[in-house]
């Protein structure tokens, strides 16, 4: 699991949104930053977290924040995914998984007694000068917002 903490400087990373878009953290200076990584686009949970931050989308920029998500999925699938739920903020298409190792989101998970290497749902906070403030690991999908802000 991630090493990461608050007080560390967020890596520096480089990542093609769903339309192709080149996303680095460098695009986000000066500004506060949400990063969600989660581990697959329109599955259940995935799906709550991204609707609860979504609906959420206007508190966020009102208090200076920029949201990205982040998943191991095609361009194509993310793409489908924000069209979906209407989703106002780039999810990353990160299939070379650059990204989830660069935040140390990429390792071994267990689900229904089966271990299987994937992305563990995380959050990190980081503010105008690409400090990490929080590093939410234990992720309220229905009620993720409270836990952000």
């Amino acid at each position: 699991m991630t090493t990461l903490k608050a007080g560390d400087k967020a890596p520096s990373f480089s990542g093609l949104d769903q339309d192709g878009n080149t996303v680095t953290l460098d695009t986000f200076k000066g500004k506060k930053l949400v990063v969600f990584f989660y581990p697959k686009a329109s599955t259940p949970g995935c799906t709550v977290e991204a609707c609860n931050l979504r609906d959420n989308y206007q508190t966020f920029q009102a208090q200076g924040y920029d949201i990205i998500g982040v998943s191991a999925d095609s361009a194509k699938r993310q793409q489908n995914f924000k069209n979906k739920y209407e989703l106002p903020y780039p999810l990353i298409a990160d299939e070379d998984k650059s990204v989830i190792e660069a935040f140390g989101v990429w390792g071994p998970k267990k689900f229904m007694g089966r271990e299987y290497d994937g992305i563990h749902r995380t959050t990190f906070v980081i503010d105008e000068s690409g400090i990490i403030t929080e590093v939410i690991t234990k992720v309220k999908t229905k009620d993720h917002t409270a836990q952000i802000l």
